[in-house]
């Protein structure tokens, strides 16, 4: 019960932040002229989904995910280090190498990808768009991608929940179009400009720059993508939700088009392969596409 209400506790706290930055941003994109930064049924989407995904996330870490952590930290290296400079960086880096893999998965996995598919699927980019999500991600074991290999490693339990939250704290101030670019920060952090690629629909901007806190994992694995060099970007995916501006359908459409699939062509690998999958296969054009 105390984690739960710790989690709630948390929720609350930064619903308030994020709401605040995001009347900041409108604010700010007014005097520079820029009108209807913000459109009212996508937003109250985003709010309605940001909100019933950190509302089960929540739960699901404290009735669950943290009794998976335990069980799994037993067999792996236990390092548990004593908390510093050193091991926070570590744990720091290793969250992020994480998130990254789990990020590159959640677009090439079908399964994976009908949770994350609500994030992409907002056609606008601003601050709401990073409150987009979507609740089934507790369901659909997306999670597993970074709390399991910090449980191996030996890393705290608690300060692993602190080094996830940070992370997507941070990502949630990438959505953006108010800040353009940063100098030299651009070369080493994700940045408002390196994450309007990665929203992108067009074909040099699909599965590109996957990185949370950090964009050097893109630059060593070869998923990186200048802005300059990306041409004209077109946010959303290329099959949208028939029902985008609808919080419910939004967030369970994908896996509907999933099991319909796996009912019309009983191919179980459909699950595992990545999301076009589908039409390249048979031809058919029901899968969602990115």
């Amino acid at each position: 019960m105390e984690d739960l209400l710790r989690a709630l506790l948390f929720i609350g706290l930064f619903a308030g932040v994020f709401i605040g930055t995001m009347v900041i941003e409108n604010l700010w994109a007014k005097r520079r002229g820029v009108t209807k930064l913000y459109h009212f049924p996508e937003t109250f989407t985003n709010l309605m989904t940001g909100a019933s995904y950190k509302i089960v996330d929540g739960i699901a870490i404290a009735l669950f995910i943290q009794l998976f952590y335990d069980w799994v930290y037993q067999f792996g290296f236990q390092w548990n280090p004593d908390v510093g400079v050193v091991s926070i960086i570590a744990l720091i880096l290793f969250i992020d190498l994480c998130m990254y893999a789990a990020h590159y998965l959640m677009h090439k996995i079908r399964w994976f990808w009908n949770a994350h598919v609500t994030h992409h699927s907002s056609e606008h980019m601003n601050f709401s768009t990073a409150l987009r999500q979507n609740f089934t991600y507790a369901f659909s074991g997306t999670w597993i991608l970074w709390w399991i290999p910090a449980a191996f490693v030996g890393f705290d339990k608690t300060w692993t929940l602190i080094a996830i939250e940070a992370n997507l704290v941070y990502q949630f101030f990438l959505h953006t179009e108010q800040v353009r670019t940063l100098g030299w920060a651009e070369k080493i952090f994700n940045t408002p400009s390196h994450h309007r690629v990665h929203h992108g629909s067009n074909p040099e901007q699909i599965d590109k720059n996957f990185g949370g806190v950090l964009i050097i994992w893109d630059k060593l694995f070869g998923t990186f993508q200048a802005e300059e060099t990306a041409g004209e970007i077109v946010y959303g995916v290329k099959r949208m939700p028939t029902k985008p501006n609808n919080p419910w359908h939004a967030q369970v459409y994908d896996w509907q088009n999933m099991f319909r699939d796996l009912k019309t062509y009983k191919d179980p690998r459909i699950l595992w392969k990545h999301p076009d999958w589908v039409t390249e296969k048979y031809g058919e054009a029901s899968v969602q596409k990115k």
